[in-house]
């Protein structure tokens, strides 16, 4: 079993100055080793549409990997003797990190899903450094042995939990100071096998922007809608920003308190979702929820809105927090779940201002938000609906078919 704890650090000055210039030079790292790169996918393609037909073919370059690279550090070192004051795992770390973003921009992910082309970073936006291997005795006290860098001091919130080996510890720059997250891991923690849904042990749920979710019983979670309310202090730090002489102190100044502002948002948001999937889990049921395209939909009119919820982020932490559960999170089609009856599945018409369901075939009334929840509950089992109305009211059990596993 994987875990992280996050804990926020104290460093000294002197501290603080040596871990701005690592980053520093990691950043001229990253942009070099993935020059090095985007240079070798330049000389080695061949536009397949206005190729001649007669034509002399360069002689192909080899295409750089993470061990020429990593090898390459050497002379890096020697070249530019500065890199010697980093960790050496550290340096290796950020051509491990070109690395994954090239590959998923030319190979895809595991699902083959592709990534745009990388981009280089500007002044400031490497922003983390890992250390990927840490020693089990680098906790202290209220302090952390972090190595090149010496014992920085940290707020220990909460202690570790036993048996729990620290496996690696990645520093990042925010705009409120440090932060150490450290990855824990303990292999004899077994993993639980959810049982299979049914209508009893699973829970439909339907996101949408008036409520955040609505369950398969009618209660509702109220969308919180964070940022709408910073927007007008935001709004306020903005006309100050553009008001500033571009590289004056006082601009950079206001830059600080735009993202300290943004900062405070997105902990709220992040804070309420973790919230909302504890709540959600305490009923140590399975969640069933649609398969929403959240990229579509923030390309329309309701862009901001659905920032503001942040479904995507919702969705991530309750299927995380649901595995170590043991618990499932079902994601079914959406396409007709507002529109079908939830009790004869009859399709009833409905626009998108039409928040109340009321059936002329079968008379059910009730609002379309948990009618929707219903439908989606009855899909994540994997039963037609009026087999599962059947089923509810004779009380018999049969071990059903998923429909699709999120």
């Amino acid at each position: 079993m994987r875990i992280a704890y996050q804990y926020r650090l104290r460093p000294t000055a002197s501290q603080i100055t040596l871990m701005n210039e690592w980053l520093e030079l990691l950043r001229k790292q990253y942009n070099y080793r993935l020059a090095e790169r985007i240079d070798w996918w330049k000389r080695n393609r061949c536009p397949i549409n206005a190729c001649p037909l007669i034509c002399h073919l360069p002689e192909l370059k080899e295409r750089p990997s993470f061990y020429s690279q990593k090898r390459d550090l050497v002379n890096t070192k020697a070249l530019f003797p500065v890199y010697k004051a980093i960790h050496s795992q550290v340096l290796q770390n950020c051509v491990e990190r070109v690395q994954k973003a090239f590959n998923r921009w030319l190979d895809g992910d595991c699902n083959g899903k592709r990534a745009g082309r990388p981009r280089f970073k500007g002044v400031g936006r490497y922003r983390s450094f890992t250390f990927p291997q840490m020693t089990q005795d680098c906790l202290q006290g209220m302090f952390i042995h972090l190595p090149k860098i010496g014992m920085v001091k940290l707020i220990l919130h909460r202690p570790l939990p036993d048996g729990f080996k620290i496996k690696t510890a990645t520093i990042t720059r925010k705009v409120d100071g440090w932060y150490v997250a450290l990855s824990l891991e303990d292999a004899s923690v077994p993993v639980l096998t959810p049982d299979i849904p049914t209508l009893d042990n699973t829970i439909g749920i339907d996101m949408g922007l008036k409520a955040f979710l609505v369950d398969d019983l009618g209660g509702e979670v109220a969308i919180p809608k964070h940022y709408r309310r910073t927007e007008k202090r935001l709004k306020r730090l903005q006309r100050s920003l553009s008001r500033k002489q571009k590289g004056s102190n006082r601009r950079q100044q206001v830059v600080k308190r735009v993202a300290k502002a943004h900062l405070k948002v997105a902990n709220q948001r992040k804070d309420f979702h973790y919230k909302t999937a504890n709540s959600l889990l305490s009923r140590g049921k399975h969640i069933a929820y649609e398969r929403l395209n959240i990229k579509g939909i923030a390309r329309t009119r309701l862009a901001k809105s659905t920032y503001d919820a942040g479904w995507g982020q919702f969705l991530h932490i309750l299927s995380v927090k649901a595995e170590r559960a043991g618990l499932m999170t079902i994601a079914v089609n959406p396409n007709g779940t507002s529109q079908n009856c939830s009790r004869c599945d009859h399709k009833v018409p409905k626009a998108i201002h039409d928040r109340w369901h009321a059936c002329p075939h079968c008379g059910l009334e009730l609002s379309r938000d948990q009618n929707a929840a219903i439908n989606i509950k009855n899909r994540a089992v994997g039963h037609p609906v009026l087999k599962a109305q059947e089923m509810s009211l004779t009380g018999v059990t049969e071990k059903p078919a998923l429909y699709a596993l999120a």
